[in-house]
């Protein structure tokens, strides 16, 4: 059985008079900023967004019109380019996207297995707590109109794993850097993994690093350079493990938190980091290198990091579990998440004990 719907939800900006007039939906004149920005020209726009010439430029003067401000320059032979106001309309728009889809696609998620379970011949269903990433948000897209059905909640590591403790859930997120900074971080995992209870689902490496904009204007290096009066950094939310990672990595660096500008600043997820830095906001942010290919930033590399499943061992043998692990081992799924900028996908699907993926590390000892 497939499911034949859906749910789906997103962010809409709206515009509403002083005077109490009825809000103006924004969506469709942002949608054709984002293609003239795309093509250059408003006839490819048009074309991009389906909408008539005349439409467009209806569309465009009206809302010129309401912001009291030009929205586009046309320059002859150099095509047409959003003007300042619209520039900035766009970034906004993109980190308001960036900010807020992980939420909304948690609360469709949810949604969608509360009605599914109401439906005849309503199978059973996974639930997957896990730090919003590219290959997680892949997976759940490979997983739509099939079963297993996979029910989504965006939470930090920690969270996670104590959430799968409290058989909250059925598989937990969490990435361990390689190198010198796998212990620590796997301490604060240790008292949620337990050897005798716990398998590992391996879903990728990737790369993690420092976004900056393209040309990397400030010069910046690396962590020290954080301690620069004119670098402004923005940094994961508290609880997050890049937060935690970007610690000690100052601490490496012998630059305390009091010195980077910037340091409570949070952002909640890769993408929302690479839209605060790529609209002006910030000089430099940690993340992981797709999401810095997708807003056309330039990327430090600093640290590869593994990012695994945990599960418990006697939820291996499921029918669910056993279905999941068929699409992630599945060629399409491989590679999609192998063409990921920065992700090795050569072990997806991979299972392991916890002795096996940490043999000399603290995961050797849980």
């Amino acid at each position: 059985m497939t499911y034949k719907f859906r749910i789906g939800l997103r962010p809409q900006w709206t515009l509403g008079g002083e005077d109490g007039s009825a809000a103006v939906p924004l969506q469709d004149m942002l949608a054709l900023l984002a293609a003239i920005d795309a093509t250059g020209n408003i006839a490819g726009a048009c074309r991009a967004c389906g909408l008539s010439y005349r439409h467009a430029w209806g569309v465009l003067r009206r809302f010129e019109d309401i912001f009291g401000t030009q929205l586009l320059i046309t320059a002859r032979r150099q095509g047409t380019q959003l003007a300042p106001f619209a520039q900035r309309l766009l970034w906004a728009n993109r980190r308001i996207e960036a900010r807020l889809m992980p939420t909304l696609e948690s609360m469709a998620s949810e949604l969608q297995e509360e009605l599914e379970r109401l439906l005849p011949e309503s199978g059973p269903h996974l639930r997957l707590h896990a730090s919003h990433g590219f290959a997680v948000e892949s997976l759940m897209q490979h997983m739509s109109g099939r079963k297993p059905g996979l029910e989504l909640r965006y939470r930090t590591a920690i969270e996670a794993l104590a959430s799968l403790e409290r058989h909250e859930c059925d598989l937990a997120g969490f990435q361990v850097p390689q190198g010198e900074f796998e212990a620590p971080i796997m301490a604060r995992y240790a008292q949620w993994l337990h050897a005798d209870d716990c398998l590992l689902i391996h879903l990728a490496v990737r790369n993690a690093g420092l976004f900056v904009t393209a040309g990397n204007p400030k010069g910046i290096r690396g962590m020290a350079d954080l301690a620069r009066p004119d670098v402004r950094f923005v940094n994961r939310q508290i609880g997050s493990s890049t937060r935690h990672l970007v610690e000690l990595m100052l601490q490496r660096a012998g630059v305390t938190t009091g010195q980077v500008q910037g340091y409570d600043t949070n952002e909640f997820t890769h993408m929302a980091i690479a839209a605060h830095i790529a609209s002006g906001m910030a000089d430099t942010g940690m993340g992981v290198e797709t999401a810095a290919c997708r807003f056309g930033l330039d990327f430090i590399p600093l640290v590869r990091e593994r990012y695994f499943f945990a599960i418990r061992k006697s939820a291996l043998e499921t029918a669910a579990m056993q279905g999941l692990l068929s699409i992630m081992r599945s060629p399409d799924y491989i590679g999609y998440v192998g063409q990921l900028a920065g992700y090795d996908a050569r072990d997806t699907g991979r299972l392991q004990t916890l002795q096996e993926a940490f043999p000399s590390g603290p995961g050797a000892g849980i």
